[in-house]
C-alpha cells in the first residue's frame, strides 16, 4: 500500500488519541483524491483499533483546509478506459460523475458517522470540503478569524452534496446565505449561533483542541461507540433521511451546469487563464459593493 506524506498519522496510545494532519501547506492544505483516500485509510485504522477512542483532525502550519484542489477541476473524475475508436469527450459523462461522486461522498458519510469521537482543530481557512469536515466533527475548536464558507457554489451552484448537513448544522437561514452567495465569513461572526463547540482566539486553537480530545478520550470507549450510533440514528431519522443518495446526486448534477452569457464559468476561465487568475476573476465577478 502506497503512503502519501501529505497526510500524516500519529497515535498516542497513552491518551488513546490518534491525530490525522493534512500536510499540504503550500496549497493551504487543499486535498485531492489520493489525500482523501489516505485520510479514509487512517480513519479505518482508528475505527478498527479498540485501544483508540478519539481522532483529532487538523491541518499543518495553522491552516485547516481550503477543500478540494481545484487545479484539476475535472481530474477528480479521472480518465475512464476507452477503445481506440471511441470519441474523446471534453468533460466527464453524467454516469461517470455519479459513479465517482457516490464513492467520494462515501468518505464524508463515513466521517460523519465515524464510531469514535472526532475533534477538529480548525484554524486559518475551512473552505469547501474543509468546511464540510469541520461541521462534521463531533467537537470543533475554531479560531475566531478562521475563514469559513463554500466558495465553490460560485462556480458549481448551490445544489452541492451534504445539503441536509448544512441545514441541520448551520440552520436554514445561514445555510441559504452561504450557499446562495458563496460568501466567505469569519467564524467569530457566527459564534453566537453555537455552530462550533469552542470558538477562541487563534493562538489558543491547538491547545484547546487537544484539551477537548483528552476530555473525550477519558470516556468509556464502549459507551462512546454506543452513543455515536445513537446520535447517528437520531440524526438520520430527524434530518438526514435520503441524504446518502441526495448528496452525491446533487453534486454530480451540479458539476454539469450550463452557463448563460454573462455568468462566470470557472472551468472555462481556468483553462484560458490558469487557476490563480481564474480565482481572481471569480472574486472580481462576484464582488458587489455594500450600500453606504
Amino acid at each position: 500500500m502506497t503512503t502519501d506524506d501529505r497526510v500524516l498519522f500519529d497515535v498516542d496510545r497513552d491518551s488513546r488519541i490518534a491525530t490525522i494532519t493534512l500536510n499540504n501547506p503550500s496549497q493551504r492544505n487543499s486535498y485531492d483524491a489520493s489525500m482523501r483516500e489516505a485520510m479514509g485509510r487512517h480513519l479505518d485504522q482508528v475505527a478498527e483499533d479498540d485501544d483508540l477512542t478519539v481522532v483529532l483532525l487538523r491541518g499543518a502550519e495553522g491552516v485547516f483546509s481550503t477543500g478540494a484542489n481545484m487545479n484539476n477541476a475535472y481530474g477528480w473524475y479521472g480518465e475512464p478506459e476507452k477503445s481506440d475508436d471511441a470519441p474523446r469527450q471534453s468533460r466527464p459523462s453524467q454516469r461517470r460523475r455519479l459513479t465517482v461522486d457516490r464513492k467520494s461522498f462515501g468518505f464524508y458519510h463515513n466521517f460523519m458517522g465515524f464510531p469514535k469521537v472526532t475533534v477538529g482543530e480548525i484554524s486559518g481557512y475551512a473552505l469547501g470540503g474543509g468546511f464540510e469536515m469541520a461541521l462534521m466533527t463531533d467537537i470543533s475548536v475554531i479560531g475566531r478569524n478562521t475563514k469559513i464558507g463554500m466558495p465553490a457554489t460560485r462556480f458549481l451552484g448551490p445544489a452541492l452534496g451534504s445539503l441536509h448537513m448544512f441545514f441541520h448544522r448551520l440552520g436554514p437561514v445561514l445555510a441559504r446565505r452561504l450557499l446562495l452567495t458563496g460568501d466567505i465569513i469569519e467564524a467569530g461572526e457566527v459564534e453566537h449561533l453555537g455552530v462550533f463547540t469552542d470558538t477562541c482566539e487563534p493562538e489558543a486553537v491547538t491547545a484547546r483542541a487537544r484539551y477537548w480530545a483528552e476530555k473525550a478520550a477519558k470516556m468509556p470507549a464502549d459507551g462512546v461507540v454506543i452513543a455515536k450510533e445513537a446520535f447517528r440514528l437520531v440524526e438520520q431519522s430527524q434530518a438526514y433521511q435520503g441524504e446518502e443518495v441526495a448528496s452525491y446526486l446533487f453534486h454530480a448534477y451540479g458539476t454539469n451546469l450550463q452557463f448563460a452569457p454573462g455568468e462566470f464559468n470557472f472551468v472555462k476561465t481556468r483553462a484560458q487563464h490558469g487557476t490563480k487568475e481564474a480565482f481572481r476573476l471569480r472574486d472580481e465577478h462576484f464582488h458587489v459593493p455594500e450600500p453606504t
